[in-house]
């Protein structure tokens, strides 16, 4: 009698086990009183949500400073007599207004604490008008560790652009900070040296030539829009017009604001958009920003999801795959980062798992399922497993790695797995970016909708890969008994109940269905030609399975 014991990760080959194995555990992180005024609802801040911001503002490329106002158009949600808004303080506040009269502030830090002459009744829609100026942070590493980014093209002539994910726009303008509170709207003007462009985000309304040599450019967004994605390009810009033609014949207007040496390279280039808008169209509804259209702006950094202004820096590059990763990513958040919003950073999984994710249905409608298979398999070495994919809340946490990229993507393929029905599973993923378009989100409520829609209970699921560092572990015995094998498993993780159902087959024969649970179950099978093979690569296990496993059994 023979007898085996190996333990798998799920959806981890057994050649990169060891790799994949969560390394020391971190230290525990500790967090300061800024991080809280940050991340935390306050009942400075919940007394009112924001309507509308009226950003105008200059900025100086040669003194790398910006200067001006931004009025904060809000409806009070609880009587208040003061109220926290955010401004980084290396920038100088000149003046906080209502109605023309000046308001007391405090600053700590990066909040700033306004006092109200009259007390602001519930239901009132009301302003203030904050003017500043100062020179806001110079990114460092942008776009991961952001703000302006003040270059030159290869003419010599100024190329600027912000970005200030996890940063904060409260690092270049002042506003309410926080991701639970978008505006319904905003309106943007920017004066920049004569010779230049101002890119923004939405619609272009207007140009007009103004005193000391400059040009004011004046943009809108129809849409709700959270603070991180608000942003200013500035450069030698050239407009290229292209159109899309949705299934039901509408038409949607495409800007590409390139550099103007880029032109030609960039109208050959961005050729792939029409495919990709209409794979997304097809899987997730209409673009969700129709009225400002789709748009992208060159950038001296790689990218950035900036809504309805895609950042684009990738230098004009396909991958192995044929495609712009940068491009086709970014353009993913504008159904889930930019029109699906996390409430929290610390839930930003939302925006980038299914972003990721989003690449990889892109590759399967365009190349098919194992070409998609590679190109999550080529991903799949990047996973640290080290940080739970859902950090602390209230803290304006900082994720430490990409697991909420490339785990987050293998998370929702394991869970078309778990469904076992591709028309069931896309519906759901449909019904998740339509039911929840334009609005801010929570975690509960997407696994909310997903159970409903599948009709599959995948909290278990959702909690074990979100919540815990460590993916779930298979552990197994086989005993060989006559013509049948003895298979005694169990689930090893962290998630109380943890059930989540897998595959076996052996060599290319029928797959069957295995539901481990954590306690030691047993299972008599019927012994056939070849080895025990599990598909803890958990990919589809239809038809259009491929065994990439190939598990051997260790004596």
């Amino acid at each position: 009698m023979k007898q085996w014991f190996v333990a798998v990760t799920a959806f981890f080959s057994s050649l990169s086990l060891l790799a994949q194995q969560p390394q020391q555990s971190p230290e525990p992180e500790h967090f300061t009183r800024q991080d809280s005024l940050r991340g935390s609802l306050r009942p400075e801040r919940t007394c009112y949500n924001v309507g509308f911001y009226e950003l105008n503002l200059t900025i100086d490329p040669a003194n790398k400073s910006i200067a001006g106002s931004n009025t904060i158009h809000y409806r009070v949600r609880e009587p208040f007599k003061r109220m926290q808004i955010d401004l980084f303080e290396n920038l100088t506040i000149e003046s906080i207004t209502q109605g023309g009269e000046p308001l007391r502030y405090v600053r700590e830090g990066n909040a700033v604490f306004v006092t109200m002459k009259e007390r602001q009744e519930q239901g009132n829609v009301e302003a203030i008008k904050v003017s500043y100026h100062g020179k806001p942070r110079e990114a460092v590493n942008p776009p991961w560790d952001g703000g302006f980014s003040w270059k030159k093209d290869s003419t010599g002539k100024d190329w600027v652009g912000v970005s200030c994910q996890g940063l904060g726009a409260s690092s270049w303008w002042p506003c309410k900070d926080h991701l639970s509170d978008e505006p319904d709207s905003m309106r943007m003007t920017f004066r920049v040296p004569r010779g230049l462009k101002a890119i923004s985000n939405g619609r272009f309304l207007r140009q007009q030539e103004v005193g000391n040599n400059q040009t004011e450019f004046t943009w809108e967004v129809s849409y709700r829009i959270n603070t991180y994605n608000v942003t200013v390009n500035l450069g030698d810009f050239v407009m290229i017009r292209d159109q899309y033609r949705s299934r039901e014949y509408q038409y949607l207007t495409l800007n590409y604001y390139v550099l103007r040496y880029n032109g030609e390279k960039a109208v050959k280039h961005f050729e792939q958009v029409i495919g990709m808008l209409d794979c997304y169209e097809w899987y997730f509804g209409h673009f969700p920003f129709w009225r400002d259209g789709f748009n992208v702006v060159e950038t001296p950094y790689l990218g950035m999801e900036h809504q309805s202004a895609i950042g684009y820096g990738n230098n004009y590059k396909n991958n192995s795959f044929g495609f712009d990763p940068i491009l086709i990513h970014e353009s993913a958040h504008e159904y889930f980062g930019n029109s699906l919003t996390c409430t929290d950073p610390a839930e930003m999984w939302i925006h980038e798992a299914f972003a990721t994710y989003m690449e990889s249905i892109y590759v399967e409608n365009t190349d098919g399922y194992p070409s998609m298979i590679r190109y999550l398999m080529s991903q799949k070495p990047l996973i640290k497993n080290q940080y739970p994919m859902i950090g602390p809340r209230g803290v304006n946490y900082q994720h430490k790695d990409t697991d909420i990229y490339y785990k987050g993507a293998w998370l929702l393929h394991t869970l078309r797995c778990v469904v076992d029905d591709d028309n069931i599973w896309f519906m759901a993923l449909r019904k998740v970016a339509l039911e929840r378009r334009h609005s801010s989100v929570t975690t509960k409520q997407i696994i909310d909708i997903l159970c409903r829609e599948t009709n599959v209970d995948l909290r278990l699921i959702f909690n074990q890969f979100l919540n815990h560092a460590a993916p779930p572990v298979l552990e197994y015995r086989v005993t060989e008994k006559g013509d049948y094998i003895e298979l005694q498993h169990r689930w090893i993780a962290e998630t109380y109940g943890f059930n989540m159902p897998l595959k076996y087959r052996f060599a290319y024969g029928p797959w069957h269905t295995l539901y481990p649970t954590r306690e030691w179950q047993t299972t008599l099978i019927r012994r056939s030609n070849g080895w025990l093979n599990f598909a803890y690569e958990l990919q589809y296990f239809g038809t259009k399975h491929m065994d990439l496993s190939n598990l051997k059994q260790q004596e």
